[in-house]
């Protein structure tokens, strides 16, 4: 019976183990990167310049959803759209969470935008 309890609980041990393994989260190469912070309805800063080959942090700093994709807001109208050389973003954020988007490779000037609140634009520059 002291058997069956020790098997067991050495299995339940192994088991607790690799599930904590996969919940590790290397954020190591995020803290590196260039970032761009968002707020509840806007991007902190509108514009960021980095260089090519870079991938760029965003960071949703508000409980808030935000879907970033493509183009830009042009007063109250959306204008989907993407530049020759952008990488293609579609990356829904649903609050308080980052991820990285690119590498931008192209030298240029390329727009972003939350498609759920008007007017969030973000202009990426590449050198």
């Amino acid at each position: 019976m002291y058997k069956r309890i020790a098997i067991g609980l050495a299995l339940f041990g192994i088991l607790t183990m690799l599930l904590g393994a996969c919940a590790i989260v290397d954020t190591g190469n995020t803290a590196n990167l260039p970032t761009v912070h968002m707020g509840g309805s806007v991007f902190i800063q509108t514009s960021i310049k980095i260089h090519k080959g870079d991938m760029l942090n965003l960071v949703d700093d508000a409980p808030s959803t935000h879907i970033i994709v493509n183009g830009s807001w042009q007063g109250n109208t959306q204008k989907p759209a993407t530049e020759n050389g952008a990488p293609t973003v579609n990356h829904t954020f649903t609050g308080s969470d980052s991820a990285a988007i690119g590498p931008f490779t192209s030298a240029g000037t390329f727009h972003l935008y939350c498609s759920v609140h008007p007017g969030m634009n973000l202009t990426v520059t590449v050198q």
